[in-house]
């Protein structure tokens, strides 16, 4: 087991089961399907992310360097929370981008039946640690065990 502490962007605490990406989110394209058409599970639609490409993404603790894409992409994260499609929670090695980071504040203000914690700044080390599967637990302080 390892520990990991970051940035607080939006608190919460959660455990939840690891997908990592070790390229950049693409919010759009990853969360279209979940969006417009209903799939629960939030499977991930960016055929350009080998990583995460076809697998489900709500309620996993997805890890992630960094998220790219349109100025969509903090509606898209919004919407998914509100939808009940989001993961457990966002976990990002860099800093968060202002797109990502509005999202993550606007569910964590808006939707009081909703929480998606997101912690930045974790460190490469911790990209390079955690893989699919391992269980990832974030504490309210930005701490994050992974294990």
């Amino acid at each position: 087991m390892k520990e990991f502490t970051g940035r607080v962007v939006a608190g919460g605490c959660v455990t939840a089961p690891a997908l990592v990406s070790h390229g950049g989110l693409n919010t759009l394209a990853s969360f279209q399907k979940a969006l417009q058409f209903g799939d629960k599970k939030a499977t991930c639609g960016d055929q350009n992310n080998p990583d995460l490409y076809g697998k489900p993404m709500a309620g996993t603790a997805l890890c992630l360097p960094r998220t790219i894409g349109s100025t969509t992409g903090g509606l898209v994260l919004y919407c998914a929370c509100a939808m009940k499609r989001q993961p457990a929670c966002m976990l990002f090695s860099e800093p968060i981008d202002s797109l990502a980071a509005a999202g993550a504040i606007l569910q964590d203000v808006w939707l009081s039946d909703s929480s998606m914690p997101v912690i930045d700044s974790l460190g490469e080390e911790f990209l390079r640690y955690v893989r699919d599967g391992m269980t990832v637990t974030v504490k309210e302080n930005g701490v994050v065990t992974v294990g």
